[in-house]
């Protein structure tokens, strides 16, 4: 397994996940605070973990102001920083055992075309999930897709089961399965894929992540089954949010480690307040006088 740890400790492992595409705000330093202080609970192993799948948005320089500012709040990595863009192989070998068991097809349909089938005024999926335009079609119908000359994606035939699992925060949950994309129709394998396939090889047990990312829980415990992968246990924990209940973006101001620092707010008073809002319940409210 690439970036093993020297000495694993004897609790379960956790992760942080960040997309190198920026700087780290107040909401993903939360989250990464609530991942490390679980791990560090069970005296177990902590890794940090870069989704940077798409070349084009994510770089080296964001990677490693992200893991300055994680070591800045007393963060770091129990092992060398794994990368999902050298891990491709992996994901493709795991696409390509799906393919073997019949649970693939292409799929041609644009985001927008995906968006408007399931805001119609009568959509043919629920919740937002992929309609199912491509999982059965003719022979014909592939033909004239294929004639086209835009490159399919690959997705999951999830036979849209329904799955149940507790999370530590929010209880027992049921959610759908969808036909989630495996490999994207640029060639590079897909997040639902790649996140199942590197927390089972990294030994991740309990994935203790952001409440936005509930919704995708149901998929990839679905395709950790069928990879015949053991399920991590799940923490979602409530999101940083506005005083009018949106979600926390750079754009609401002073909301990076930088940003604040320029304001006389220091890593230590970041991580310090930060930790306080995790012994509350719900979700930390942001409101740029209190910083």
């Amino acid at each position: 397994m690439t970036g093993s740890a020297k000495a694993r400790p004897s609790g379960s492992a956790g992760r942080f996940a960040p997309s190198p595409t920026g700087d780290l705000h107040l909401g993903n330093l939360r989250t990464a605070l609530a991942a490390w202080t679980a791990a560090r609970a069970d005296q177990g192993l902590f890794v940090v973990r870069m989704e940077d799948l798409d070349r084009v948005t994510s770089s080296i320089e964001h990677e490693h102001s992200q893991l300055a500012d994680l070591a800045a709040i007393g963060i770091t990595s129990d092992t060398v920083v794994v990368r999902q863009s050298e891990r491709f192989g992996l994901y493709r070998e795991a696409i390509a055992e799906f393919t073997a068991a019949g649970l693939t097809y292409e799929c041609w349909c644009s985001r927008r075309e995906i968006r408007e089938a399931v805001t119609a005024p009568h959509p043919t999926s629920a919740s937002g999930r992929y309609p199912g335009t491509c999982r059965d079609l003719s022979s014909r119908d592939r033909r004239a897709r294929q004639a086209e000359g835009r490159p399919p994606a690959i997705r999951l035939r999830s036979e849209q089961v329904e799955i149940t699992f507790v999370d530590k925060i929010g209880g027992p949950v049921t959610g759908t399965a969808d036909d989630a994309v495996l490999l994207r129709n640029d060639g590079v394998p897909a997040y639902q894929l790649a996140v199942v396939v590197d927390d089972a090889a990294q030994g991740i047990d309990e994935v203790v992540r952001g409440d936005d990312l509930l919704g995708s829980t149901p998929t990839q415990i679905l395709i950790g089954r069928l990879l015949g992968l053991p399920a991590p246990r799940f923490a979602h924990v409530p999101l940083v949010v506005t005083a009018d209940g949106e979600r926390l973006a750079k754009r609401h101001g002073a909301v990076t480690l930088r940003e604040l620092g320029a304001r006389g707010i220091d890593a230590a008073t970041v991580r310090r307040r930060l930790l306080d809002s995790l012994e509350q319940p719900g979700p930390m409210i942001y409101r740029p006088e209190e910083w």
